[in-house]
């Protein structure tokens, strides 16, 4: 697995590489963003693994210059663990968090967590799969592709992150139902990765406002007190 470090502490840097390589992965150190452009448009990682407190530019702003172009899973590192932080990160397109300081084998349980879930079809995973699931999922004015994760919107590509994807896969599965945010973390996060229900808004926030760029139509509603649930029209 080949990963990319967005972090300017170098003791950092070294002691992930010893770590990572010690398991078989390689790690790329980018020390500030023009260094991590510059990596990226070499070659891409599996992972992005990117601290908020950087020079030149905080973590926020390069995290959402990475989703204007890629899909690629990131995880940030905060200082303190506060919730603000954590916010602001999965509202730019942040797969996951992690506070510092932490122990390496999270950081790379957390990673493998966020690899296998942008790999993995959607059919492949837990709570929703099926045996006969057809190739794309046809709705007015939208087509959804679980095998090459692609979203089109009247034929217009749609730039989604892995958690955007899985979420609105899940949801265009069972239109009509609603789903609790219990039931949205059971079955797209299990017990891998801490999480908090308010990131389930967030990613539903962040993924309506991309459709809404492409399509005048609502896909996805809110149900007070209850949860979400998708209104697309099938065809």
């Amino acid at each position: 697995m080949n990963l990319l470090l967005i972090d300017d502490d170098y003791q950092l840097a070294k002691l992930l590489t010893r770590y990572l390589e010690s398991h078989g992965w390689s790690l790329q150190h980018a020390a500030t963003p023009s260094q991590a452009y510059s990596a990226l448009a070499r070659q891409q990682p599996d992972a992005i693994i990117l601290d908020i407190m950087l020079p030149e530019e905080d973590g926020f702003q390069v995290c959402r210059k990475i989703r204007e172009q890629w899909t690629i899973p990131i995880i940030m590192l905060t200082a303190r663990g506060d919730v603000t932080d954590r916010v602001v990160g999965l509202e730019l397109g942040a797969d996951d968090y992690l506070p510092k300081p932490f122990e390496p084998r999270e950081l790379a349980a957390r990673i493998k967590s966020l690899v296998r879930r942008s790999q993995l079809s959607e059919s492949q995973q837990p709570g929703i799969a099926s045996e006969h699931q057809p190739a794309e999922l046809i709705f007015k004015g939208m087509r959804i592709n679980p095998v090459s994760h692609e979203v089109f919107l009247d034929n217009y590509l749609v730039s989604l992150t892995t958690s955007e994807f899985r979420l609105l896969h899940l949801f265009a599965q069972q239109p009509g139902k609603v789903f609790t945010r219990d039931e949205i973390m059971n079955l797209l996060k299990g017990t891998e990765v801490e999480l908090f229900s308010r990131a389930i808004d967030i990613t539903v926030s962040r993924l309506r406002q991309k459709l809404k760029l492409k399509s005048k139509r609502e896909y996805i509603k809110t149900i007070w007190g209850s949860g979400y649930r998708f209104v697309g029209e099938a065809v």
